[in-house]
């Protein structure tokens, strides 16, 4: 916490708030006031203030995160995106971070720049929520770690809340299990590397051949009745195996080519955070003979102390908590949640978190009068002490369907298993 906040006063010594108030994206309300920019250290950020406005700051982390260059378009996206929160009368500020890649504490220090900044450019708000969406819950808990008294609740969404360290395990998996059964990630004529790299620097490879080798290999932008009993085959072994949805194959390949590939050789200097030793893969038709083929690597236990300062969250809530994650989201396993509630009760911070899930089957966003609900539930919380409920969540939300359309798919009574039960255990 003290490097943050020293990299912050820094920031802050010299802040420029180079701002400038600008016509708002398309789909907020006709009365909001915009703003846009980049910051001191070359985040570029929104903001928008609805009139009138409850007081309230909604300073949303997005998720990914995004590789490359940030792009200012990426925050006028997620105002978009969010602009429920505008819609129900709270200020809403999202900044694209200062880089790109798996960089967690540096967005953190990011989104709390922005809040700063916000008091500069608008006003003090009366109340401050920090929102985290996907990756960005992950931020948005460390931020919340980090600058204990920055913000007075915390909204996760769709969160990837196992920690770096345990989140993208499955990903390796992937690698090893698909290259076992396709072997062209990568080809037989392309040097090797071990796949835990992700991809060697200075790679040529395209997503476009990816997917293109992805295809020959499973069929998988075929018709199923157009694939052949071989395409077919691997792509039933490797979706059962690693127990993923065919939908989100190509992301989570994507996933573990360049985003491991930043986490290596951006973070790390080369470093391995990702082993497999123990795994014993199932649901093949045959597990002896595909445990005996998938490569075997072993993690390096320095990367993945390393890769876990960074991107762990502690479980140290210091105010109100309030999670939601779709049951069958196909991005962030929904099991996820049980890794972060586990982190929360060895920190003894139970108390301080309520989690909340749907039956929907979506990560990026789920339904509006959802959202409203949530952000309701955890400003009374907070301000009175009303710790809610997934049975009063799903209530409030029913209640504002009339005003802000149906879609809640609240179901209180659900309960995620534990992550090992979605990913393959190993050696730790």
């Amino acid at each position: 916490m003290l490097c943050a906040l020293t990299a912050l006063t820094a920031l802050n010594a010299n802040a420029e708030a180079a701002s400038a108030a600008s016509p708002c994206p398309t789909g907020l309300p006709a009365n909001t006031r915009c703003l846009t920019g980049t910051d001191s250290a070359g985040a570029h950020y929104w903001i928008a203030v609805p009139e009138p406005w409850s007081g309230v700051l909604v300073l949303h982390a997005h998720g990914g995160p995004e590789l490359g260059v940030p792009r200012a378009e990426r925050s006028a996206d997620d105002l978009q995106r969010w602009a429920v929160m505008v819609k129900a009368g709270h200020a809403w500020a999202g900044s694209t971070y200062r880089q790109g890649g798996v960089a967690v504490r540096a967005a953190a220090v990011d989104t709390e720049r922005l809040r700063g900044l916000f008091t500069e450019l608008v006003a003090k708000p009366r109340v401050t929520l920090l929102h985290g969406q996907s990756w960005g819950a992950s931020v948005a808990a460390i931020a919340a770690e980090s600058f204990p008294t920055s913000y007075d609740a915390v909204l996760l969404t769709s969160g990837v809340l196992g920690g770096g360290t345990r989140s993208y395990e499955f990903r390796l998996d992937l690698r090893v299990v698909y290259q076992a059964l396709c072997q062209n990630h990568p080809k037989a004529d392309e040097p090797a590397y071990p796949l835990w790299q992700g991809l060697p620097p200075g790679s040529a490879l395209t997503r476009a051949e990816l997917a293109r080798r992805v295809n020959d290999c499973t069929g998988l932008r075929l018709a199923p009745d157009k694939r052949s009993p071989e395409q077919q085959q691997r792509l039933a072994t490797l979706l059962a195996v690693v127990r993923i949805p065919e939908r989100s194959l190509i992301g989570h390949l994507n996933w573990a080519t360049w985003h491991f590939q930043d986490i290596v050789f951006t973070r790390l200097a080369g470093a391995n955070p990702f082993g497999n030793i123990g795994a014993r893969y199932g649901g093949s038709p045959n597990d002896d003979a595909l445990n005996a083929k998938v490569a075997r690597f072993r993690a390096d236990p320095a990367a993945v102390a390393r890769f876990a300062a960074d991107a762990d969250p502690t479980g140290q809530l210091h105010v109100p908590t309030l999670n939601a994650h779709a049951t069958d989201d196909p991005v962030a396993f929904v099991e996820l949640e049980s890794a972060f509630a586990d982190n929360v009760a060895r920190a003894g911070k139970t108390d301080l978190l309520v989690q909340t899930f749907t039956d929907e089957h979506e990560h990026s966003y789920l339904a509006d009068a959802e959202y409203v609900a949530l952000v309701d539930a955890v400003l009374q919380w907070a301000a009175k002490g009303d710790k809610p409920t997934p049975d009063s969540v799903a209530a409030r939300c029913a209640a504002l369907e009339a005003r802000f359309g149906a879609g809640c798919h609240f179901v209180p009574g659900y309960r995620p298993a534990p992550l090992d039960a979605r990913v393959t255990p190993r050696e730790r």
